[in-house]
């Protein structure tokens, strides 16, 4: 049985996830970083960093959060998880959308970034909002695609 990837709606259960990875604030860390996941075959979806200064916060969201744990652990990275929300975007038009269905749900936003790339070259937000389901559930209302993880698995 063939489904449509555009019309599935994605399991609520199987948020996307974030890891919070600690680096080195120092030149070519970061491509380190990225070349040591790319060896393990893991896709960079969405990225974010965030400098002190003295380390870095890598923000990332992976094609296979399993595999991703595994390279962190074995290559002494440390690294929090946390499960955010992401939607799918047509447009400038589809940001305007999500950010007045999240006012009108009085649902905070703490932060959003867009994905680097994804299957049927569909664009995306993650975002990291103060009640996940919530905004979830208003989103889908407002006829926005929510994404799981298994919607941005390879």
């Amino acid at each position: 049985m063939d489904t449509d990837p555009l019309t599935t709606q994605a399991p609520e259960h199987e948020p996307v996830k974030q890891f919070s990875v600690f680096a080195e604030n120092k030149i070519g860390r970061l491509k380190q970083f990225i070349d040591l996941l790319g060896c393990h075959d893991i896709h960079v979806i969405a990225l974010s960093t965030m400098e002190t200064t003295d380390s870095a916060i890598v923000r990332v969201v992976v094609d296979d959060p399993d595999g991703a744990r595994a390279v962190f652990q074995e290559h002494g990275f440390p690294y929090n998880e946390s499960d955010l929300l992401a939607v799918e975007i047509d447009s400038e038009a589809d940001l305007k959308r999500i950010l007045a269905v999240l006012l009108a749900a009085e649902v905070n936003l703490h932060y959003i970034y867009p994905f680097i790339s994804r299957p049927m070259s569909k664009a995306a937000l993650v975002m990291n909002v103060e009640a996940p389901d919530l905004a979830a559930q208003a989103l889908r209302g407002a006829g926005l695609r929510v994404l799981s993880q298994a919607d941005i698995a390879r």
